[in-house]
């Protein structure tokens, strides 16, 4: 770090995904390690805080695993403390994991701030420089401190919790789809539009990775709950129809499952909205909850799925973990 009056001190913490990467012929777009030399020399950061670069990772987001997650997390809370904030450049296919996974078991209350790019380096209107700029201003914010972890996208910011990957290839494809965003990155300073008034922790070192998240569709058999409950998941996330309903097809072998013991957690497959007890036919939500199953209010699957992992990596007791997921229930 190089000190300047009145900035803050940003770490940023490099793990691959298209903002490292750039076009290599016939092998399409695929990891680079330019990055971290461009950010050393980007006079623009320079301007907005002092700038120290890690390189931790250079992977393809579709590498990471939740463990990888937790590493990273753990290595943020390490970091922190000779920092003002932290941000993380990230690969966007699993950037919502990630930046939640870390949002359930970090301690800092320090700003925490992901970002990425949906263009490559080789991209005409490369959006990765700005991103990592606006996440800079927003890691260097006073506003921006005990807020969970952030993502920055096309000047807007989110909350982890909240925040999906919408769309496959535009910039604006990370959207905060039931709330909106928190803030956004204007030119002249941050403005936060609004707070989040759902937080919520697992502070634990360790994950239970035992936990499988299976997807409703018109017709589905019971083979794929009747697997994870004889290859040992601990959990089963489903995502349903609507407010929360399923085929009555499935309905015996969810049965099966809680008289194992094996939590059966119910979300949406929309966007938007929340699970519901409200249809009473079999395998309606009201049924489903009234068997035992857990509703997941509006959090979406993937995250209801890393939330498990860090419960039973926690506490490691189904009686425990159901009692602290519905506690977070929206």
């Amino acid at each position: 770090m190089n000190p300047e009056k009145n900035l803050k001190n940003v770490l940023i913490i490099l793990t691959g995904g298209t903002i490292s990467m750039k076009a290599k012929g016939s092998m399409g777009v695929v990891p680079s390690s330019e990055l971290a030399d461009l950010l050393n020399e980007f006079p623009q950061l320079n301007s907005v805080a002092n700038i120290d670069v890690m390189e931790y990772l250079n992977l393809p987001s579709p590498y990471i695993t939740p463990q990888m997650m937790l590493e990273l997390a753990k290595l943020i809370d390490l970091q922190i403390v000779d920092y003002d904030g932290v941000v993380i450049t990230h690969g966007t296919d699993t950037l919502e994991e990630t930046a939640f996974l870390c949002d359930l078991v970090l301690t800092t209350r320090k700003p925490v701030v992901f970002t990425a790019a949906m263009r490559s380096g080789s991209d005409i209107g490369l959006d990765g420089p700005r991103n990592i700029i606006g996440a800079v201003r927003v890691a260097s914010h006073h506003d921006s401190t005990d807020k969970g972890v952030l993502v920055v996208m096309n000047d807007e910011i989110h909350t982890a919790r909240d925040v999906v990957k919408f769309d496959t290839g535009k910039v604006d494809a990370f959207r905060s789809v039931d709330y909106g965003p928190l803030g956004s990155v204007d030119p002249d300073t941050i403005v936060y539009h609004r707070s989040t008034l759902f937080r919520e922790s697992v502070w634990t070192d360790k994950l239970d990775t035992a936990v499988d998240l299976i997807k409703a569709v018109a017709g589905m058999d019971e083979r794929h709950i009747r697997c994870s409950v004889e290859t040992g998941a601990k959990a089963i996330v489903i995502e349903a129809f609507g407010r929360g309903n399923l085929p009555s097809s499935l309905v015996e072998e969810i049965r099966n499952a809680l008289k194992k013991n094996i939590l059966v957690v119910i979300c949406s497959r929309c966007y938007t909205g929340r699970v519901l007890s409200e249809y009473g036919y079999e395998g309606g939500g009201k049924h489903l909850e009234d068997m035992g199953c857990l509703l997941a209010g509006d959090l979406k699957g993937a995250k209801a799925r890393l939330k498990l992992m860090a419960l039973f990596g926690k506490y490691n007791d189904p009686d425990v973990v159901r009692r602290f997921f519905l506690q977070g229930r929206d």
